[in-house]
């Protein structure tokens, strides 16, 4: 009888060792688990910027476009930084033949369209032929130019009303299907103006370049300048 109990609670104590072995091992299988689920998912690659507003300068060298802005302070800065649109202005390095220009201290139609004018045409004087595009998404307030030699050949832009209107329209902007109205025309409808806010990327492909479809291998290795103006114009 002794020996028959000592076997039993041999037994007893051997399985109750299993079963905590498994309760064990439960346990470790389901912290992994847990542990699997509070990693951070993969988030997929960003997508390049399209700045608000833009400036598309054709075949020169970034620093001939910093010289021409007479920009100060200046400092290297990524191509991701610089399309946020933090800095007084960013120029970037030459892609697929052409520098892009953007920031705060840009000019816009819908504060003051003369000043676009003059801030243009004077930086074409300097460096050839200069395109201006801005689309702002809340208003969808949209302009587009293009300036040769200190000489608007096209310009439109709206802000709530047409507040430029200069030149032939071009094929590019029949195609893509922009429209465009003279002074005082009331058909510049909201629905209107949000579909031309639409068209501005593409626009900014079939004359120059859009900052948004630029290659991601591309800007990888794009590095660019930031800097402050030591005077507008």
């Amino acid at each position: 009888m002794l020996m028959a109990a000592h076997f039993l609670a041999l037994g007893v104590a051997g399985i109750i060792f299993i079963w905590m072995m498994f309760l064990h091992r439960r346990a470790q299988r389901i912290e992994k688990a847990a542990a699997q689920n509070r990693k951070p998912l993969a988030l997929p690659p960003m997508r390049p910027q399209r700045p608000v507003t833009w400036v598309a300068i054709r075949s020169v060298n970034p620093d001939m476009v910093q010289t021409a802005l007479g920009l100060s302070q200046s400092v290297p800065c990524s191509w991701s930084e610089g399309m946020a649109g933090g800095h007084e202005f960013f120029i970037s390095p030459q892609v697929n033949g052409w520098v892009i220009v953007t920031g705060l201290a840009l000019p816009s139609p819908d504060d003051d369209v003369d000043a676009c004018f003059l801030f243009l045409t004077s930086l074409s004087r300097k460096l050839g032929h200069v395109q201006y595009f801005h689309a702002e998404k809340f208003t969808h307030h949209h302009a587009w130019a293009r300036v040769d030699d200190g000489c608007v050949t096209r310009a439109y832009a709206w802000a709530g009303e047409t507040v430029w209107n200069q030149g032939t329209k071009t094929i590019p902007e029949s195609r893509i299907g922009l429209k465009c109205f003279n002074y005082g025309d009331s058909g510049a409808t909201r629905e209107i103006a949000e579909m031309n806010f639409e068209k501005i990327g593409a626009l900014a492909g079939r004359w120059s370049v859009d900052p948004a479809a630029i290659d991601e291998h591309l800007l990888d290795q794009a590095g660019g300048t930031a800097g402050e103006l030591s005077q507008l114009y």
